[in-house]
């Protein structure tokens, strides 16, 4: 499908609601209502109470609960990509421990460009960092997935820049996350699906029915004395490993070997948000949560011929698993009330995600036939502390003036901790010459890497918000950190809205913003085996300051500094809303990880790498310079009939172009370098996401009944192969991607619902069989819809 139908038919839609007669609104629903129809109130973007979406100086999603549960989908990040065009979250395999901590992205930049909030307070990041090939490459992120949609009340999603508003990595946008808080009530809910799809592959065809999942998750709101709360809220999820490898053209006869798709998961997860008054107009608040999850995925299968080493151990060669075991834990206690005339927040919150390796169904080939076949790989932890203290008032000044400040401590912490011998190493003695050591797979961390690290940082803030006449609203936002590894960094934030008329308002923000370095980024080390082009490359990583690093040129990392720009329009009347806008987004300094330098290159860096016993060492390195460049169009109707019960009608749209204007090219100590940053490199940052996304969503509800069909247009995106001509590149199309959900939904009572996600088992193009030798790569793991097929499922709960 061409992008023009597509483009064409979203804004056809777009004029259709325009033009829907008044008669379709409830004869019964006073004018004042219907304009407030779907205008929701919002706490992120804005310190000023009351301020609704569609008032807001910059664009602001509210997606509710309901909608994100209205799916099939176990995940969060999924959910989310589902509904809002401007998110996108990838499924990728064979990328070691991403394919079990998945990261989200927004407006095609980094994940860990994103800030994510619980509650409106910071969230932390997983001790993840992607080193492998797939998108967000180098980044570590918010585990979104740690949060059940069970546990959300709703989910706000600013687009635009707001680190001076918030502070570090605001950059792209936020994601609030707002938990549910319930005195009442409750339920609970069971989902079973499996996929029924027909898999095409380069090489041949076959059809899979199940790979099942199962999701049970339920809620309690319990009153805690007259006016206070505790909403208990816990998830459970089963899920079997999908496998969509092609076949392998090594063995006769051809068959699929590897195991390429989603891993085995088994997870549970528990929250708890509380809040009760503790004085007059004081109130006492809090949450945890805790999530266990236990992954297994898969790597590159070894044949007999490789494993001929351990031939008695696995005389039929043997499929690696690796075993991702990550322990999860938010939590946060916090006073907030007027203190006279002022609104005061006092909060204190912990967060911490540990995660542990194993290889498992492995081996170490030096070992031999006395190899261990699973290994404890270590494990790696990230741990933060924030404290902070917000304070905001609202003064008869002008029209109106919101004086909003505030100061935030930090603290994180990041340790790598060794694993077993044998996962990383040859044995003490008797090593079988020529082979490597390490687990197969996936090798473990030495004593070598282990680290641990900490860090401090302290900001102050300053939010004004001023409604200069009854049509202009100006904000003015700035603020200041202090890291007590690199420094001290100011942003700054300048907002406008006028409102030309009842239906018709025009907005516009410009900001600057940064990114601190991560502790993973500044001091992960590994050695690690990595596939380029279905070859294993050996390749050694250290922090940039590591003496291997730092005598190649490495130097301590700077933060990220972006700059932002956005001009939009909202358009509004009765049931019906329009929001069109325009952003740019410059970064500077940009982090990224280089590639492997290797001694090949010159006799000057074999000389460098000699004294270290490294074949080849990559580290992270500022210097990259992009601009984004979009526009997000979001139109929504809602209709409510007197017989027919309430239609909603949206198609949301993002188009997104991303740059990379400049790379560096020298370290330090090398000039020239060897390219730091390949061509797949820069195409995976400028082609790794779709360029355009259009979702169109019908959601009908009756008294008890109700239907969701929604269908979304995704771009190509470029799965990039390291060939310098792009001839290795993977292409994954232009696809549609159609979801059906029927329900039966009573506010109280039984509740059933029946769906497909992909409904017309849709998959991107197959890799082709000239980029896939080993037959593992089936399909693009950069798919921004995944590459599994038709997903049918059934739900049954009850509500009370």
């Amino acid at each position: 499908m061409q992008r023009f139908p597509i483009v064409a038919t979203s804004f056809l839609a777009i004029a259709a609601f325009a033009a829907a007669p008044a008669s379709a609104q409830d004869a019964d629903i006073p004018a004042a209502d219907e304009a407030a129809q779907g205008d929701e109130i919002i706490v992120t973007g804005t310190r000023a109470a009351g301020r609704s979406r569609l008032d807001s100086p910059a664009p602001v999603d509210v997606l509710g609960g309901e909608t994100l549960r209205r799916q099939g989908l176990t995940e969060l990040g999924q959910a989310l990509a589902t509904v809002a065009p401007s998110i996108d979250f990838k499924r990728p395999s064979a990328v070691d421990g991403t394919d079990a901590i998945r990261p989200a992205t927004l407006r095609g930049l980094a994940p860990d460009q994103t800030l994510v909030l619980i509650n409106g307070t910071r969230g932390h990041t997983s001790a993840l960092l992607n080193v492998n090939g797939s998108v967000g490459r180098g980044s570590a992120a918010v585990d979104l997935n740690t949060i059940p949609t069970v546990a959300l009340d709703r989910i706000e999603v600013l687009r635009d820049g707001a680190a001076a508003q918030y502070g570090s990595d605001a950059i792209a946008g936020v994601v609030n996350v707002r938990l549910r808080e319930a005195r009442e009530g409750g339920g609970v809910s069971a989902t079973y699906g499996f996929y029924n799809t027909d898999i095409d592959t380069a090489r041949g065809s076959r059809s899979k029915t199940g790979e099942p999942v199962l999701t049970v998750s339920g809620w309690q709101g319990i009153a805690l004395g007259d006016e206070g709360y505790v909403t208990i809220s816990g998830e459970y999820v089963h899920r079997k490993p999908t496998n969509r490898a092609d076949f392998d053209p090594r063995v006769t006869p051809s068959r699929v070997t590897g195991r390429f798709g989603d891993p085995e998961v088994e997870q549970y997860s528990l929250w708890v948000n509380a809040g009760t008054p503790v004085a007059e107009g004081i109130e006492l608040y809090g949450w945890a949560g805790y999530q266990n999850r236990d992954s297994k995925s898969a790597a590159f299968p070894r044949l007999p011929a490789a494993a001929a080493a351990v031939s008695l151990i696995w005389p039929d060669g043997f499929l690696p698993l690796i075993n991702t075991k990550s322990r999860d834990l938010n939590s946060a206690v916090g006073l907030r009330g007027d203190l006279g005339e002022w609104n005061v927040d006092l909060n204190l919150s912990y967060g911490r995600n540990r995660i542990e390796f194993r290889t498992l169904n492995s081996a170490n080939y030096s070992y031999g036939n006395a190899s261990p076949t699973d290994f404890y790989d270590g494990a790696v932890a990230y741990d933060q502390w924030v404290l902070g203290l917000d304070v905001s008032r609202r003064f008869d000044v002008f029209e109106e003036l919101n004086v909003a400040f505030g100061v935030e401590g930090r603290r994180e912490g990041y340790k790598i901790t060794a694993g077993e011998r044998a996962s990383y190493d040859y044995p003490p003695t008797g090593a079988i010459p020529g082979q490597a050591p390490g687990a197969q797979g996936f090798g473990g961390f030495s004593p070598l890497n282990a680290i641990e690290k900490s860090r401090r940082n302290a900001s102050a803030y300053l939010d004004l918000e001023a409604k200069l006449t009854p049509s202009l609203l100006l904000g003015l936002a700035g603020r200041v950190e202090d890291y007590s590894d690199f420094g001290s960094t100011a942003n700054g934030k300048v907002s406008l809205r006028f409102d030309a008329a009842d239906w018709l308002a025009l907005r516009g923000t410009a900001s600057t913003g940064f990114r601190a370095p991560s502790l993973q980024q500044q001091y992960f080390t590994s050695i690690a085996s990595v596939v380029q082009n279905g070859a294993p490359v050996l390749t050694g990583q250290f922090p940039s300051v590591s003496p291997v690093a730092a005598a190649l040129g490495g130097l301590p990392l700077e933060p990220e500094k972006s700059t932002n720009f956005s001009v939009g329009t909202v358009i509004r009347a009765g049931g019906f809303s329009l929001t069109v806008d325009a952003y740019q987004i410059k970064i500077r300094d940009q982090l990224a990880l280089s590639e492997n330098i290797q001694a090949s290159f010159s006799p000057q860096v074999a000389a460098i790498l000699a004294p270290f016993n490294v074949p080849a060492a990559r580290f992270f390195i500022n210097g990259l310079k992009t601009r984004t460049r979009g526009v997000d169009v979001v139109a929504n109707y809602k209709a409510r009939t007197d017989t027919l019960g309430t239609f909603d009608f949206t198609v949301a749209a993002n188009f997104n172009d991303v740059d990379v204007l400049r790379i560096p090219t020298s370290t330090a100590v090398l000039n020239p370098a060897p390219p730091l940053l390949g061509r797949n490199r820069i195409a995976s940052i400028e082609e790794g996401t779709p360029r355009e996304k259009v979702t169109g969503a019908i959601d009908w509800s009756g008294d008890a009944l109700g239907a969701t069909l929604r269908a979304t247009y995704y771009g190509e995106v470029n799965q990039p192969g390291t060939a310098a001509n792009g001839s290795a590149d993977i292409l994954t199309g232009k696809h549609v991607i159609t979801d059906l959900e029927l329900r039966y939904a009573p506010v109280k009572g039984a509740q059933f619902a029946i769906g497909a996600s992909n409904l017309f088992d849709v998959y991107p193009d197959a890799t082709p069989a000239a980029l896939n030798t080993t037959g593992v790569v089936g399909f693009p793991y950069y798919s921004p819809f995944g590459f599994n097929g038709r997903y049918l499922y059934a739900r049954i709960g009850l509500n009370w």
